[in-house]
């Protein structure tokens, strides 16, 4: 009974969320997609694509820093949760295939949670999706 008065803000508490995430993953993400050829060739072949790492690093780049930029917006919310869903189980797999252990592999495997989670939650009243109308919609 004592926090039943923040049921009113859960759209604000969204918004922290997405806001703070986003923009972690945005940060996390700017040096592997602007990290250029070489860069994506050594992230796609680190994460185990032994081929096209060229194209799997930059996809990867894109995954984490687009898709952090849509997630703090709350722009294609979803699609941009399920990127980032992607990304976290992708680094998840290749911490898992390396023998690393859980202090390793923790950090991937709750914001896989989180992203999964957030995606059948959406992104609030404050979002770019909603003001837009593409809530309702539901992609």
């Amino acid at each position: 009974m004592l926090f039943s008065t923040f049921d009113r803000y859960k759209d604000a508490g969204l918004l922290v969320l997405r806001v703070g995430l986003g923009l972690s993953m945005m940060v996390h993400g700017a040096p592997k997609l602007f990290g250029g050829p070489a860069g994506w060739e050594q992230l796609g072949g680190y994460a185990g694509f032994p081929l096209f790492p060229t194209f799997f690093g930059f996809f990867g780049g894109i995954f984490e820093f687009g898709g952090g930029l849509l997630f703090a917006a709350g722009l294609l919310f979803r699609p941009a949760c399920v990127a980032l869903l992607v990304t976290m189980l992708t680094a998840l797999v290749t911490h898992l295939r390396g023998g690393d252990g859980f202090s390793d592999y923790a950090h991937a495997l709750e914001l896989a949670v989180v992203f999964a989670g957030l995606l059948f939650v959406g992104p609030g009243r404050y979002s770019v999706d909603e003001r837009l109308g593409e809530r309702r919609g539901g992609y």
